[in-house]
C-alpha cells in the first residue's frame, strides 16, 4: 500500500472531488519560512471517487506537505473560491518496531471553507 493516501469530498456538491491536483513534498522550517513547498516527492490527480494514493511505499520520518490545487478545481467548474491552494502539513513517524505507518489525509472542501483530519 502506498504510504500516503487522500480522499477529497466537495461539500458544496456532496460529490467526490475528481480531478484535483495534489503535490506531496518534504517540508522543513526553512521551506515554510521561504514560502516554498519544499522538495517535491510526488504529484498526482484524484480519481473519479476523489481518491489518490501518492508517493513511495515508505517515507522517512519527518515533516511533509500535501498541496491541493483547489483553485484549478473550482475554476474548471466556474466557481469562485477563496482558497487557490490548501496546504496540509503533517508528521510522519516510524512505528516502535521501525516499520512504516500508513497515513490517510482526507479533505472536506467547499469554495470558502475546508477541513482535514488524520484518517485511517
Amino acid at each position: 500500500m502506498t504510504h500516503v493516501t487522500t480522499h477529497i469530498l466537495d461539500a458544496a456538491t456532496g460529490e467526490p472531488a475528481a480531478g484535483v491536483g495534489v503535490v506531496l513534498a518534504a517540508a522543513s522550517g526553512d521551506a515554510v519560512l521561504a514560502e516554498s513547498p519544499g522538495t517535491i516527492i510526488a504529484h498526482g490527480t484524484t480519481d473519479a471517487d476523489g481518491r489518490l494514493a501518492i508517493g513511495p511505499d515508505r517515507l522517512e520520518p519527518g515533516d511533509y506537505t500535501l498541496t491541493f490545487l483547489t483553485g484549478e478545481y473550482f475554476a474548471e467548474r466556474g466557481s469562485p473560491t477563496f482558497y487557490p491552494y490548501v496546504i496540509v502539513t503533517f508528521i510522519v513517524e516510524a512505528a516502535d518496531d521501525g516499520s512504516s505507518r500508513h497515513y490517510h489525509v482526507p479533505l472536506l472542501l467547499s469554495p470558502f471553507a475546508y477541513s482535514t483530519y488524520r484518517g485511517s
